[in-house]
């Protein structure tokens, strides 16, 4: 009886254990995929602006592209909530089993304490057989053990209600399981419908495009012009505040290794700084909503054959009329106009920087000093495009601020 008894305890504390993980785990990957359809529900407001201009657009198919990466990222998340769900699913049958092999085994040995009791059922059998005794201390010891085999029939009788209860409860949950891994796979399939639909679209639109081409390579030669530029001028403001910051050395005693930094911070700045590294993965978007549709880096270009785009910081699309927010503490070093990338913020943060280009208007000034998720201005809008440049160096360091900001919005 023991045997079964730690068998319920162990199952139930290793039901526990993976019930906690699995909670976890699930909780996650729900979370990412509410996340991924507010994105998608988004981009459909996106593309319904950029679809009222009837002629397809670069910028439409930016944003499609994007909602597909959604729309993928939900077929994963589903995908793996299912592989879970599958393992749990596993989990339980193994429990049910052996529930169901340790039910058989007790109901066994108390079908032989009923045939046996029935047998000796006579309380005048088991007086003889305790008169019976040759001394005194055999009779006491036959009393004990009759009054022990009928506690070990009672708790046995316990021992088959209490796996019956569990047993029952594990094959209610698997039921649960199921239905929900049902109900996920629908959800994936429909996941896929939406995703075969999309892409059809998306080929659509870069065929349209692609009868463009030498129009979108005039375009991609004016932004690498206008990219070139702003470049210059963010490295020239950097270049001023390196100036600043030697000039402010001279007028006190600095440290070995302060002298060697490209920045002599306060220690106000100092604080700012290291708090801005500190939030890494953490800070918030310049916009209050928004999508990434133009990625850090190197990358293909999404309709010209053999040609690559260079972007030194990220692309935000956004709705019309859009402001832009300083995503930390700062002090604004410069605002400049820049042909093509109409007004342009660069706040400092320490030794870091961070730019919001493309602005209609700003609402901050040179030497102003800035709170997160002030806003500074609002993003200009092209036609149905409204899109924020957005950049992030630390000194003279290009940063991806995609890994910086934070995944919530």
């Amino acid at each position: 009886m023991r045997i079964f008894f730690y068998n319920i305890i162990f199952f139930s504390i290793l039901l526990l254990l993976n019930a906690g993980t699995f909670a976890q785990s699930k909780k996650d990957l729900e979370k990412k995929r509410l996340q991924n359809q507010k994105d998608i529900e988004y981009t459909n407001k996106l593309l319904k602006e950029t679809k009222k201009n009837t002629e397809s657009s670069y910028n439409n198919l930016l944003i499609l592209n994007q909602k597909i990466t959604f729309r993928q990222d939900i077929i994963h998340s589903i995908s793996a909530e299912v592989k879970l769900l599958e393992n749990k699913i596993d989990d339980n049958r193994l429990v049910i089993n052996s529930l169901e092999a340790d039910m058989k085994k007790l109901k066994d040995q108390y079908a032989k304490m009923i045939i046996h009791a029935y047998k000796h059922r006579n309380s005048y059998d088991n007086l003889m057989f305790i008169l019976a005794s040759d001394n005194f201390n055999q009779a006491y010891k036959r009393l004990k053990y009759l009054q022990q085999y009928s506690e070990y029939r009672k708790k046995q009788a316990d021992l088959i209600n209490q796996t019956q209860i569990v047993l029952r409860s594990k094959i209610s949950e698997l039921e649960v399981k199921k239905n929900e891994k049902e109900l996920l796979l629908k959800s994936k399939q429909e996941e896929n419908i939406m995703l075969t639909l999309e892409k059809s679209e998306q080929d659509k639109i870069i065929t349209t495009l692609k009868d463009k081409e030498s129009e979108l390579k005039k375009q991609l030669t004016e932004q690498i012009e206008t990219s070139k530029k702003l470049q210059k001028e963010i490295e020239r403001i950097i270049a001023e505040e390196v100036k600043k910051a030697a000039e402010r050395a001279k007028t006190k005693t600095t440290t070995k290794a302060s002298a060697t930094s490209s920045f002599d911070l306060t220690p106000e700045e100092k604080l700012i700084s290291d708090k801005f590294d500190s939030n890494k993965g953490l800070l918030p978007w310049p916009t209050e909503r928004g999508i990434i549709t133009g990625l850090f880096g190197e990358h293909p270009h999404p309709v010209l054959s053999n040609i690559t785009i260079q972007n030194n910081g990220i692309d935000i699309s956004t709705t019309e009329g859009a402001s832009v927010r300083a995503i930390f503490d700062g002090e604004v070093s410069k605002i400049v106009t820049i042909p093509g990338a109409n007004k342009a913020i660069l706040i400092r943060h320490g030794n870091f920087f961070t730019l919001y280009s493309n602005l209609a208007t700003v609402s901050v000034k040179s030497g102003d000093h800035v709170t997160t998720k002030q806003i500074v201005g609002k993003i200009d809008t092209e036609g149905t495009k409204t899109t924020l440049h957005f950049e992030l160096w630390q000194e003279s360091n290009k940063l991806n601020p995609a890994i910086w900001l934070t995944k919530k919005q």
